[in-house]
């Protein structure tokens, strides 16, 4: 079974994908930038800001589907800099406090709208 999620209360997706995919027990969540939902606009900010934006997105669609941060197993973060690295983990750790998910984190040269962070995320459904 494979459903279709979408909320206005994520960014909507900025090219031919879904926000996230709900098949069987998993929900696999598009790499998140820090947009605004309301006007579809990348945030100023540092590494920071980007990164409290696009958690707040993940949590909105995960919502969407149903499930919760708790849920997260793996999460990959797309970073601009690795030199933002203790930035990014500083918010967040915030938001993963008990029994972080697997993780990768890697530098990549360049993120859409010029982000400086991006993540994508798998979760279960219960």
């Amino acid at each position: 079974m494979r459903q279709v999620i979408a909320t206005t209360q994520g960014p909507k997706a900025i090219g031919p994908y879904s926000q996230a995919i709900k098949a069987n027990d998993l929900i696999f969540l598009s790499g998140q930038i820090p947009l605004d939902p309301a006007t579809q606009q990348l945030i100023s900010g540092d590494v920071a800001a980007q990164t409290e934006r696009v958690l707040q997105n993940i949590t909105a669609i995960l919502r969407a589907a149903g499930a919760s941060l708790a849920q997260v197993v793996k999460t990959t973060v797309f970073l601009k800099r690795m030199n933002d690295f203790a930035s990014m983990n500083e918010v967040y750790e915030r938001h993963f406090t008990a029994d972080p998910p697997a993780r990768s984190t890697v530098e990549v040269s360049r993120l859409p709208k010029d982000a400086l962070v991006e993540i994508d995320v798998i979760a279960l459904t219960v």
